[in-house]
Parts: C-alpha cells; structure tokens; sequence
C-alpha cells in the first residue's frame, strides 16, 4: 500500500465528510429545490466517498494479509492519524467508523502477536466513536462529560461548535459552486408530468421507500424492523449490487441478489434504482439506456413480477431518461420527505428532521437508504412516532399524480434612456504650437471616441472628432453651431462633448474667475480673445436644442456658477421631462492635468473610461447618470492625483441629468480574452479605495458624494436611486460586474458576480461559461469542466464553450473528453480563430 496516497485518501475522505455536513446544516429553512440540488451534489461526494472507503478497504485488506513485516507499523500511523490529528473535532472521526469496522475484521485474520495488540486498539477506536455518537445523540446542545482515556480521546464540544468549525472551512454556496449548481432565487420549474413524489398520496399516508442497496446486513434489518411494525417498504435497488450482464446479454447473479430475495419473499416491493448509481442526468444514448435497462434486466431475474418503478440515483434526470422509462413503460418515483440519512451522522438527528419534515408534509414518500448502520438506529424511533400520531403507511398500489406546471412569468419591458439621437463632439489637442505640448490628449479623445460608438451605439457620422490642428477656435465653434446648431439636433437628442487640451483662468476686475478651453492657434499672450471662455461655452448649451447635454473637460480651470436640480423618484419619467446642461472638469484653477494613467491616458480620462466601462452605475440599474460620473469620478481622481475634479449644472438647466445606458456584455470568456494591464489593475485598485464607500450594491441608491463646484466650493451630490429593473436585467449587469473584476484579475470577486447572474438568471449560458474560466483560470480544472458542461447544455451552438470544455478536461487529465469537445469545436467553426491551436491539441491525443 501507498502510504503517502492512503494518507491523501483519508483526508480526502474527511473533507467530503465535512463537506456533506456543511450542505445540509440547517437544512430546514431551505426550499424543496434547494434541497434537491443540496441532496443532489451530497449524494455524490457521499458516493465519491463511498468508492474511497471501498479502495481504502481493498488497499488495507491487501496490506494486512500480505505478510509485509511494515504492515503493523503501517496500520499503526493510520490509525494514529484517526486517534489524535489535532485538527480533528469527536464527530470528524465518524467518517473513518466503516473503514475501522472493516479493518478489524481484516486484521482478525493475523494471528500475530502485533496483529492482536492492532485488533485491541481498532476496537477500543470503534467503542470510543460508538460513545462519541451516543452522547451526540443524548446531548447535542450540551458539553460533553469526561469519559474514560483511550486511543480516541473524547473532546467536549458542542454539535453546534462543530458545525460552526466546519461553516469556517466551507460554505455550502462555495461547494455547490464547485459541483456546478448556483442555487436560483425564482421558484424552480414544476416537476415533468408522470412522475410520483407522494403530496397526491391521502392525508396522513406516507410510503417508505430505501435506496442504495441490496446492503448484506443492513437491508436485512431494515427489513426486520418493517415487520415489526407491520409497515411496507418499496426498496430501490443498485443492478450491480446484484449481478452484471455478460457479453451475450445473460444475467449473472451476485450473493447481493439473495438478500433482495429475501427481501421479496417478505413482501416488500422491488425496484429499479439503476446500474451503477450514476448521474443519469449527465447521460445520454445507449449509456443511459444501459443504466435504467441493464438494471431492469437484473431485477427481473431476481423477481419476475418486479414493480415497474424507477427513482433516479440523486433525483438527477434529463428528458431522454424520462422517455427512456415512458418506452419501458417504468414510472419515476421522487420523494417530498427526505432524512438525509446519507449525509447525518447522528441518528437522532435523522429521525428528528423526518419528523418535522412529516409534520410539515402531511403526506408523502420518505427517502431512506438500506446501506447505512444510522439508519437502521434511527428507524423505530420514526415509526415509533408515526404510528402513535396516526400515520398509514402505503406499498405500491399503482396509483400515480401529476404536478401542474407553473406559467411562465411575463417578459418585463426595459429601461431606456429614451433618447432619439446621440451626438458628441471629441477634442484633443496634443501638438500646440505655442503651448507647452502635451502627451495623452489624443489618445484620451480617440478612446472617448472608441467607447461612445462601440459601447454606447452613437453614430459615427454624429461623433464629430477634431484632434490637434483641426480643434482651432474657429474649427471648435464651427462644431458646435454649424454641424450641431443648424444640423439637425432636435429636443429629444442628448450631446456629449469631450475636451482634452490645455485650460487657462483670468481673473476679472470683478475679482470674479473666469475659465478658458484652449484652442490648437491660441496664443498664450493673447488666449482672452482667442481661447474660448466658459462663458460662450454655456451660451453654446443653452443655445442647443437637444434634452440633456454633457460636457467633460479634461482641462484645469474654474469660472462657472453651478445650480442644481432636485432628485425624483420616477427618474426616467421625469427626467425626460427637464433640460439638462451638465459639465465635469478634471480639476481646478493652477491644477495640473496628471497624464501618466494606463494606456496612454490621463489620470482623469482613465477614470472616466473606467466609469463608462460600467464600473459608473452606482445604484446597479444599467444606467449611469452625469451625477454618478461625478459621484465615480470626482473622489478617485482626487483621491490619487493632485486633481480636484469639478461638476455641476450651468445656466440653462432645469435638474436634467444626462443618461448613458449600459449595453449588455455579450462576451464569453476564453483564451482571447484580455485582461487590464499591471499598471491599469494597479491604479484602478486605487482609485476604488478611493471612493467613499465602494458604491451601493445593485438597487440601492447610491451614497451621497461631496465634490467640488466650479467656483472651488463643496456641493453635496445625490445620484437618483436605481431604476427598477427584471431578475433577466439584473443577471445582466451582475455578469457585466463580473467580466469587468475578471479583467483586473480580481477572480474571487468575478466568481461572486457571475454566480449572482445564475441566480437570478439560471439558464443564463453566458454567465455559466464565465464562471467557468474564472475556475480554470485559478487551476481548478474539474470544477471549470463542470460548467463549460452545464454551458453546452444551455447553448449546444456556443463554439468557445467547447474550447474552453477542451482546455478544462485537458488540464485535468481527461484525454478523451478534451478530445470529444475539441471535436465538436471543429465541427462549429472549422475555420474559427482557435482552429490551428485546437488542431495541435488533437493531434496531440
């Protein structure tokens, strides 16, 4: 035996233990679908759990028996870490009692002297975990008293400590996640007709149903404690527990085929639970109809007159297995009750949530399992209590119920801006002549430019952009009154405007600021008559036609008088109602412009780009107002530049405030992907700590903001509280939230949002493939391949989807399923951008 790989499989084998423990805490303010999808994911790291308590078993039972001369000390440090692991609480050593049970009879067949001192010590570790779940049971909410020193030695802490230490180490989000469930907030859709889950059954009526088996001993049992109560029990059995089919399809029994037998001549009903207990729901074609036939086939060799029942191993089913059953002429048969034998360690645990479960139901199908000692413990205490309160207990008589589906919820209409047209007007200056030149006002209008068309949807022939000698005094004006004043800008359009250049400042006699763009010709010495002022610039605004108007300056100066417009609560209503004339300046009088930001921007311009990217929709509603841009942008440039960013309303307004509305990403995470630089993911952590609060979280108003006016002075601004928007829209944005922490590298945060998107949204592909990447990006391969699988399902036509399945198999070590989804890759886009790279990988295998 492996004894580095043993230890890797006993800590394996506790952290599924914990895991199952963490799923089903407080299992009773969880929803009938939570529960589905908490069993679901349960059971299989219970099985996962069960085939490596059968590999411990086979490894050990070799070990013991093979004469080794190491085999006692061998046994002996696996017993040592089951005794005194110091990170190990009383109810942890539970997972390892069928192994320890097991192993004595193992080492009982050794004769020698080590041997015997071995067997004393697993049988004093087995009275010790019996002790340990005696005293769960009788004291659950209360500190252990002291017991006896032995080679366990018993702690003293509460089942809650317990739990409570495990909910430290897991979370049951964070283990479903990496099963691939989010968990949905609407209600799940209504079970497929047909199907038996016992809420048609009368009242008071229940039905015992046990799963897993035939078991050797504990199915006997079971079955003895049925009898005397006088109570029947439909017994769901495994087809390999027993016998397998050989190659001309005869059936080959096993001595498990015996028990179910016996089972049989009892009275109790036989059925089908399939093959190998896989997760059918993950099947399709002749390997799902093996599972539910193969198994059918066994049975009937067992018991001719078998009922025509099937339960699906974890509840798990997809249509072809439904219709698989519908030409076998099989019923499905759920359950309302679970016990959750499977995943409790503690038998009173079990019977008490069966009895509050029955209580609640009044009716129903009790899901058991004749595989575990627990349940045989906590079965007379449940039927103790059902057949003093009254309860029947029904066998199979053939009768069936239908659950009707629930209607589908009216689609929601959309938020808008309700724009007609958007127009804007893009200036940088660079190249002065007679100014100091600058470096980054290019590049900071070409990227305004970039995003307002490809993000925002404005028209290039309505972006008028004048770079270095094209923004002169009279090119600027002649934007502004020929191509905007005369040229076709109507009351329901919105104007943005975008300055990146020099600003400049003159006092007036009055003692009054007055500030200046400064054009490409304008002449430092004479910049009062030929740079544009602050003045003409509101005339402009004012002169235009257009419903709200937008100016950015990326330029330091003051000189205007600001006013401001209440709030409303219908904002889109009432906003589309009141002109506005907004302006937002990069900093104040004798400020200098910071230019070093990422990518050839200015600090300020990055920022602003960073707000539109999304990261500007405080409130989380899809729409970012020109109050939150200030609100973004006003504290994270001032919070990591000298810059003092400036924002109000000019004469003119009347409370409007300008709308920019979120396009939905639509961008699947894969290979291509980029992501920000070092330098860009550097500043934008700074710019969020920045910020007073982080922002509110998604349909809540944001946080009141304190910026500077245009005259140097503090306003305190208030963005509009959110929009109301659909559980489809909020998916929407939740996604968006995510792909932009992705690109920052900012995984755990992604994760968090992507998984959000699911549960508003649950067939939601897009968000599916990117939660996806962002586990494959953190080298968490299988987790990854789960959903690029459940994104297949989703949107069969999604090329990348397959790329990244490929990817995520092939790092973990699954060469014939990267092989199959590179396949399919190839088939959807032969000639796609990944096909060379895909090609080598084939070729590879």
């Amino acid at each position: 035996m492996d004894v580095r790989a043993a230890d890797a499989q006993l800590h394996a084998l506790l952290a599924n233990f914990r895991k199952i423990i963490v799923l089903v805490a407080d299992e009773q303010s969880m929803t009938p679908a939570e529960l589905a999808h908490v069993n679901r994911v349960g059971q299989g790291l219970f099985h996962e759990n069960q085939a490596r308590t059968g590999a411990l078993n086979a490894a050990l039972a070799a070990l013991a028996g093979s004469g080794n001369p190491a085999r006692h000390d061998a046994i002996g440090a696996l017993l040592g870490y089951i005794e005194s692991d110091p990170g190990m609480y009383d109810a942890d050593r539970l997972a390892f009692r069928e192994l320890l049970q097991a192993l004595l009879g193992e080492v009982a067949r050794d004769s020698s002297l080590p041997a015997i001192k071995l067997h004393r010590r697993i049988s004093e570790d087995l009275e010790a975990l019996a002790e340990i779940e005696r005293n769960y049971e009788k004291e659950i909410a209360q500190v252990f008293g002291r017991f006896a020193p032995r080679a366990i030695a018993l702690g003293r802490e509460k089942w809650e400590a317990y739990v409570g230490h495990l909910k430290k180490l897991y979370a049951r989000e964070a283990i479903l996640r990496d099963h691939g469930v989010v968990l949905p907030y609407p209600a799940p859709p209504a079970p497929e007709e047909g199907e038996m889950f016992g809420r048609a059954l009368p009242p008071k009526t229940l039905v015992l149903t046990f799963d897993d088996g035939p078991h050797k001993r504990y199915s006997d049992e079971i079955a003895a404690i049925l009898k005397q109560y006088q109570v029947p029990g439909v017994f769901f059995s495994v087809g390999h527990n027993m016998g397998k089919l050989g190659a001309a399809g005869e059936v080959a029994l096993n001595p498990g085929a015996q028990v179910s037998r016996r089972l049989k001549a009892a009275g109790f009903v036989l059925a089908n639970h399939s093959m190998t207990h896989a997760q059918l729901a993950k099947q399709s074609g002749d390997a799902l109809r093996a599972e539910i036939l193969d198994s059918d086939r066994v049975l009937r060799e067992v018991d001719a007159a078998r009922a025509p029942l099937f339960r699906f191993p974890y509840g798990a089913r997809n249509s072809e297995g439904m219709a698989t059953l519908a030409g076998a002429k099989l019923t499905s048969v759920m359950w309302n009750i679970d016990s959750l034998d499977w995943a409790d360690p503690v038998p009173s645990s079990i019977a008490e949530r069966v009895l509050r479960t029955v209580q609640k139901e009044g009716r129903g199908i009790i899901l058991f399992h004749d595989i575990h000692e627990r349940t045989v413990k906590a079965l007379p205490a449940i039927l103790d209590r059902l057949v003093a309160d009254g309860y029947q207990f029904a066998g199979w008589d053939g009768a069936g119920f239908k659950a009707a589906r629930a209607a589908a919820a009216p689609a929601e209409k959309p938020v808008s801006a309700g724009y007609a047209n958007s127009w804007a007007v893009v200036i940088g200056i660079d190249d002065y002549p007679k100014w100091p030149k600058l470096e980054y006002a290019v590049r900071d209008a070409e990227g305004v430019r970039e995003t307002l068309i490809d993000k925002f949807g404005f028209a290039p022939a309505r972006v008028i952009t004048l770079k270095n000698a094209e923004a002169t005094r009279n090119g600027i004006l002649a934007a502004f009154h020929d191509r905007l004043g005369h040229g076709g800008v109507q009351k329901n359009d919105r104007v943005f405007v975008f300055f990146a250049g020099h600003g400049a400042t003159r006092k007036l006699s009055s003692g009054r600021d007055l500030g200046y763009i400064v054009p490409y010709d304008s002449d430092p010495d004479q910049f009062a008559t030929d740079a544009i002022p602050m003045t003409e610039i509101q005339n402009i605004a004012e002169g235009l036609a257009a419903r709200h108007t937008l100016f950015v300056m990326d330029a330091c100066y003051s000189g205007l008088g600001l006013t401001r417009g209440a709030g409303s609560r219908n904002f889109l209503r009432d906003n589309a109602r009141r002109i506005g004339r907004q302006m937002l300046t990069a900093g104040g009088t004798d400020q200098l412009v910071a230019d070093g930001g990422p990518n050839g921007h200015s600090v300020f311009t990055w920022t602003l780009l960073q707000a539109l990217s999304g990261k500007g929709d405080l409130n989380g509603d899809g729409l970012i107002t020109a109050t939150e841009l200030a609100a973004f942008v006003a504290p994270a440039v001032a919070g990591v530049s000298d810059q003092t960013p400036a924002f109000g309303s000019l004469p003119g307004s009347e409370g409007g405030d300008f709308v920019f509305e979120l396009p939905g990403e639509t961008e699947f995470l894969g290979p291509e992907t980029a992501q920000l630089s070092s330098e860009a993911i550097a500043l934008n952590v700074k710019l969020d700590a920045a910020r007073p609060d982080g922002g509110a979280k998604a349909g809540a108003a944001a946080a009141p903001v304190v910026v500077r006016d245009l005259q140097g002075g503090e306003q305190k601004i208030v963005p509009a509280g959110a929009v109301p928007s659909s559980a489809r829209q909020q998916a929407q944005r939740a996604n968006d939230r995510g792909l932009q922490l992705y690109k920052e590298k900012r995984y755990a945060g992604a994760e968090a949002q992507f998984a959000e998107a699911l549960k508003l949204r649950p067939g939601f592909a897009l968000a599916a493939n990117n939660l996806g990447f962002v586990f494959y990006k953190q080298g968490k391969f299988r987790e990854a391949a789960r959903w690029f699988e459940n994104t297949v399902k989703l949107d069969p036509s999604r090329a990348i989807a397959y790329l990244n399945l490929g990817d995520a198999h092939a790092r973990a070590g699954e060469g014939a399923k990267a092989r199959a989804a590179y396949t399919t890759y190839l088939e959807l886009v032969p000639n796609g951008v990944s096909a060379a790279y895909v090609r080598q990988q084939l070729e590879r295998r």
